[in-house]
């Protein structure tokens, strides 16, 4: 879609969100999802973290309201966007493009075998080190919670979104009652001065019990 002289490339899953809510919570931004939301989240990352040149948009604000009652979800419901930090998008413009998307083409994304890397402890220490820029950061505007970095930003993050797909379905049936989540770390640990507008924060996101129930036994 173009908006003025700037013409921007949406990506959104062509069915509906159907279990997913993201909300601000007291600590955090707070994703509940069901199984098949998961999915809908590992395969929005794959595309923020490869495609530069697209907003890749998760509107989970109409899911199902009940979902992450379990963990206290009372904040402002969100949507989800995704992008590379070369877009160099100003999320202010972000409720002019939403207005404007029309419908689309469909298209077939297939993730390729061991499409997230998977990094060693030593490797993710380096998130602390002061020169470390790879961070994803984050914003909220337009009641939507945006996600923003480099290939490498989204790629430390991406096994903790693979595990809870490929994972968390098994850890349900084994043990019903687990507390099945995981947490996206944004923004800075250490920060600078020139950090303090982007503090960080963590996404959590967890198994809403109501939509994702364990099998019975």
């Amino acid at each position: 879609m173009r908006l003025g002289r700037d013409s921007y490339r949406v990506i959104r899953p062509e069915h509906p969100v159907v279990h997913a809510s993201l909300y601000e919570g007291r600590y955090g931004p707070r994703l509940a999802v069901d199984k098949a939301a998961t999915v809908d989240l590992a395969f929005a990352w794959w595309p923020a973290a490869r495609s530069p040149r697209s907003l890749v948009y998760l509107p989970v604000r109409s899911g199902a309201p009940t979902c992450g009652e379990d963990y206290g979800g009372e904040g402002r419901k969100l949507d989800l966007v995704l992008l590379h930090h070369s877009l160099r998008f100003p999320v202010s413009r972000w409720k002019q493009v939403r207005a404007r998307l029309a419908p689309s083409a469909a298209h077939t994304v297939t993730l390729p075998p061991n499409a997230f890397p998977v990094f060693s402890r030593e490797e993710h220490r380096t998130d602390n080190h002061r020169e470390f820029k790879d961070h994803l950061r984050w914003a909220v505007a337009a009641d939507t919670l945006f996600l923003v970095g480099s290939r490498l930003a989204y790629e430390r993050e991406a096994d903790r979104v693979r595990g809870l797909a490929e994972d968390g379905p098994a850890q349900v049936v084994g043990h019903p009652e687990t507390y099945c989540c995981t947490e996206i770390t944004l923004g800075q640990w250490k920060m600078s001065a020139a950090h303090q507008r982007n503090p960080s924060a963590e996404l959590h996101v967890d198994r809403c019990h109501e939509h994702w129930p364990a099998p019975q036994r």
